[in-house]
């Protein structure tokens, strides 16, 4: 069938099109999550396959080139869609974004010093193992090696300690958005 394509037979075409097209249109429904669009995606893709007709050179199974062919068209849709929505939010909301950003660095500060008032009140084996691990970066071995105890050790400390931290977190957060 692909051999009579390639030749410019248009039956083959319309025996290939009426073979995939529902198969291609709800794969590329699902991906935009727009009929609209994934209808003229699978147009386009139909419409560039009878022009390139004679320069195919299809290696794979041809329903699985179809999917590549529609997976591509899709992703250009999403990012010429996401680009267009990108240009009216920054061009909408210029000052607003800046204003909100001094609000967000505010609130990000008082989360850090409420996360810092509560490492400070952990027992002090316990704020060193954290720090060690999450401002220094040492991996449980590494700390397990400085402090002189197992991994497991070091494992069960960090868990414990993040658990604590959560919950504290999380009553903080409750009461900051109240």
């Amino acid at each position: 069938m692909i051999t009579l394509l390639c030749d410019g037979d248009e039956n083959a075409f319309t025996e290939i099109y009426n073979r995939y097209w529902k198969q291609v249109l709800y794969y590329a429904a699902q991906k935009t999550g727009d009929m609209t669009a994934a209808e003229d995606i699978v147009q386009d893709v139909f419409v560039s396959l009878w022009k390139r007709r004679g320069e195919l050179e299809i290696k794979s199974e041809f329903k699985n080139y179809l999917i590549v062919s529609i997976k591509y068209r899709v992703l250009k849709f999403l990012n010429r869609e996401r680009t267009k929505r990108l240009a009216e939010e920054s061009n909408g909301l210029t000052y607003d974004l800046l204003d909100d950003s001094t609000q967000q660095y505010l609130d990000f500060d008082e989360l850090r010093s409420a996360l810092e008032e509560m490492i400070c009140l952990l027992p002090e084996k316990s704020a060193l193992i954290y720090r060690m691990n999450k401002e220094d970066g040492l991996s449980h071995r590494e700390i397990a090696y400085e402090m002189g105890m197992s991994e497991k050790a070091v494992n069960s400390n960090l868990v414990r300690t993040k658990k604590i931290l959560r919950a504290g977190l999380h009553t903080f957060l409750f009461n900051f958005l109240l």
